[in-house]
């Protein structure tokens, strides 16, 4: 079965795969360019979301996933096909097992839709699995003991929040606001506050390089190149982590308050094991300044960023790939 399993992380800012036997073998955008006077796809993936910004009126960048769920059924097919066929896994060896992996609070409907869309690419068979329990799983943690284990991963659409003993999901939220709705909260403050149009990119970098949130926890500036709301012409304007930080804390807002309702619902006995073992973040927005120092502050339990966040999940599937044949028999009982 070498190669012919294979895990993906199917996430609404980036889709990564692993083959097993081979590792990691893809990490790209979750994007398409589309023609929008023909309605075709001109480029998906690393090449799409270069041209984010950059094209002419009538080529536009688009997420197929929005959510953490599917928006567009047939260019997310397309993309998952574009991206299967560049990694050559169908044709060195045969139709896969897929494993995949969906937020917590998925529905029954955006299941089938995952599952058709995987189906229409050739799988052999498919296994959903929720997205935090694979990501507790790349983070190292051991999900079948019987003691509790709580992960927050902040990804591009959503935020799962979860409790998980003996393998198990004891309390979860899925959150709609995660790296996205950050990026979008800086491109409105700057905006309203500098009258600068900055695109969805630049939005991202500032996050990334100046963006805190934790008030004292950084004291940088950047220069932001955009276009002006009042006269249309390009101009630069010194943003600092301060007021990056202002902006992004109602979002955060949310994702602690969903992460302390999952912690009023957790049993007396596990919520001991949490404050003894901590909470771990993954995700992308594990990678966000203070993040750790903001949440253990507000939850007042001891919160650890997990190594290589960006990747725990496409991880936690490849581990899991590892045990596929016995997941199928504990399933089948």
């Amino acid at each position: 079965m070498f190669g012919r399993d294979i895990g993906i992380d199917l996430g609404t800012a980036n889709v990564l795969i692993h083959v097993k036997g081979r590792g990691i073998v893809l990490n790209e955008p979750s994007v398409a360019a589309v023609d929008m006077k023909s309605g075709k796809i001109v480029a998906i993936g690393q090449e799409a979301f270069d041209m984010a910004g950059r094209t002419p009126d009538n080529i536009t960048a688009v997420r197929p996933l929005k959510d953490g769920v599917i928006a567009d059924f047939d260019k997310t097919e397309k993309m998952l096909k574009h991206f299967l066929d560049k990694i050559n896994v169908k044709s060195m060896f045969g139709k896969p097992r897929v494993l995949i992996c969906c937020p917590a609070q998925t529905g029954t409907v955006e299941k089938k839709a995952i599952r058709e869309a995987v189906e229409k690419i050739g799988a052999k068979e498919i296994y959903l699995e929720e997205e935090p329990k694979v990501a507790a799983i790349g983070a190292g943690i051991d999900i079948n003991q019987p003691v509790g284990s709580m992960i927050i991963d902040i990804g591009g659409g959503t935020t799962d929040i979860a409790v998980i003993s003996m393998g198990t999901i004891v309390a979860s939220e899925t959150v709609k606001k995660a790296g996205d709705h950050l990026s979008s909260a800086i491109a409105y403050y700057i905006k309203r506050k500098h009258q600068l149009l900055v695109g969805e990119r630049t939005a991202e970098l500032i996050k990334m390089n100046i963006g805190s949130v934790c008030p004292e926890g950084r004291d940088e500036t950047m220069n932001v190149r955009g276009r002006d709301t009042v006269n249309g012409l390009p101009r630069t304007v010194t943003i600092t982590s301060a007021e990056i930080s202002g902006a992004l804390l109602e979002t955060m807002r949310h994702i602690i308050s969903s992460a302390t309702s999952v912690l009023e619902r957790t049993p007396p006995e596990l919520s001991a094991d949490i404050i003894d073992r901590g909470i771990i973040i993954t995700g992308g927005g594990a990678c966000l300044h203070g993040v750790d120092t903001l949440l253990s502050g507000e939850l007042n339990v001891p919160v650890f960023i997990a190594e290589d966040p960006l990747s725990c999940v496409v991880n936690g599937t490849g581990k899991m790939l590892e045990q596929l044949d016995q997941l199928v028999k504990v399933k089948q009982r």
